[in-house]
């Protein structure tokens, strides 16, 4: 597949051209979910947990390119009820792409690893949350890590599509996922800045697909 911000990617990072197809593959399987109306959830910890609200923040609002609302039934029911009150409102709002942290819910994780098992609240929220044809995105640098591995067997047994982004030898999870994105380093802060520009590029794929010219 080709396309510009893949190509800047892998122009700027050339160490990344050998994952250039998990990345292309990573983007179909995004893409394809959000076609069929479905969500995307994301889970890491440290620093991934960190990434994880990142990517939510670049899908669900504008990343560079403007999202303006394009929903007429949206539009003129606004405009049918609250007349130009409505139009702040229908000036200001954006399009977004349906994107979830599972990072962000530290009422239900402190209480579900207090009350049940610390290793299971991802598994927890994809468990009641999860449905055919959406998709989970775990980041684990050593591939390893026990709360996002439990989540992506629970997501691959209710039907969702699994992605990893992880460190070059993939760790455990690397057989457990639909894709998996392997960052060429075993050093953590090096995966780490690779996982950023990685993720930039798969957010600004799918905004240029769904709101590009």
């Amino acid at each position: 597949m080709n396309n510009i911000y893949l190509d800047e990617l892998l122009s700027r990072y050339n160490a990344l051209s050998s994952i250039k197809t998990q990345i292309a593959e990573a983007f179909d399987i995004i893409k394809d979910c959000f076609i069929n109306n479905n969500i995307l959830y994301i889970c890491g910890n440290g620093g991934s947990a960190s990434d994880a609200e990142h990517i939510v923040g670049e899908l669900m609002k504008a990343f560079i390119l403007k999202r303006k609302i394009k929903n007429n039934d949206f539009i003129n029911k606004m405009e049918e009820k609250y007349g130009k009150d409505s139009h702040f409102l229908i000036n200001s709002l954006q399009e977004g792409l349906r994107a979830i942290s599972l990072t962000g819910q530290p009422s239900l994780s402190t209480a579900f690893a207090n009350d049940v098992c610390p290793e299971l609240v991802f598994a927890q929220q994809i468990y009641v949350l999860g449905k055919p044809g959406d998709v989970l995105l775990g980041i684990s640098t050593s591939g390893n890590s026990k709360n996002v591995l439990h989540a992506l067997k629970i997501a691959s047994a209710k039907k969702l599509k699994t992605i990893l982004l992880t460190g070059k030898s993939g760790g455990k999870g690397f057989d457990l996922v639909d894709c998996s994105i392997n960052a060429p380093s075993d050093v953590t802060y090096m995966i780490q800045e690779y996982h950023l520009p990685i993720y930039h590029t798969l957010c600004l794929m799918l905004e240029e697909y769904f709101y590009g010219d």
